[in-house]
């Protein structure tokens, strides 16, 4: 059974940090090229963060420097650091491995993040 289980957002001042996790069930987690996604209202969903197996990462520019993505094996989670938060990052968040079939047709039900004063 595959399942991807997205927590941690919330209501956040600008400037503010917030910290998002994602268990995965589901095959080899630490053999994962693992993503999180975001969706705005009426938005498509977008790229944020990519982080290997070997924990190589990649960022989109809009979040380079403030956004730091991270991994532990031992609790097949993968973990989004956010810092300097915009009002632009409000947004549902969501993880997903990238390239497994299994997980090919599946999406977690995300966490809201709102960044608002």
């Amino acid at each position: 059974q595959v399942q991807l289980l997205e927590s941690g957002g919330g209501l956040v001042q600008p400037g503010g940090s917030l910290r998002l996790s994602c268990e995965v069930s589901g095959g080899i987690f630490s053999l994962y090229y693992m993503a999180w996604y975001r969706q705005a209202p009426g938005k498509q969903r977008e790229l944020v963060a990519t982080i290997t197996g070997g924990r190589s990462t990649n960022y989109a520019d809009s979040v380079k420097g403030r956004f730091t993505i991270s991994r532990d094996n031992a609790q097949n989670t993968v973990y989004l650091q956010m810092n300097s938060l915009k009002p632009e990052d409000t947004a549902v968040y969501y993880c997903k491995p990238l390239g497994v079939a299994l997980f090919r047709d599946y999406w977690g039900q995300g966490t809201q993040v709102t960044v608002s004063s």
